[in-house]
């Protein structure tokens, strides 16, 4: 078996007008775990329909029950009193320069997926 890079290690949600479940396939960990938790939860509603050596599952979804999130950036201004609300609380402030704050803010073309 051959080892599959990060970038060959996808997710792919796929949607369609026509049916009320999505189909989710994916490598990642953390979403592998919250679909499983999800399915255990509520077997009618989340279903694992495969698993592969490679380390892929992919799970048939009520589409009711997932939505997407765009989360804009931060403002300079939400930047500032959270640094300013770390450093009255004592945390530490590791990095602050832009191209950190872009990585962490706002370069994502889309948002975050979520299970309801």
């Amino acid at each position: 078996m051959k080892k599959l890079s990060k970038y060959e290690k996808e997710t792919i949600i796929n949607w369609n007008e026509a049916e009320d479940t999505a189909s989710i396939y994916t490598f990642n960990a953390d979403l592998k775990r919250r679909l499983a938790e999800f399915s255990r939860k509520y077997p009618q509603l989340c279903r694992l329909e495969r698993s592969t050596t490679e380390g892929s599952v992919t799970y048939a979804m009520d589409k009711s029950r997932l939505s997407i999130r765009l989360v804009p950036p931060y403002s300079e201004e939400r930047l500032a009193a959270a640094r300013e609300y770390a450093k009255q609380h004592g945390f530490q402030v590791l990095r602050t320069d832009k191209k950190m704050t872009e990585s962490r803010c706002g370069s994502r073309p889309w948002g975050l997926v979520e299970m309801m």
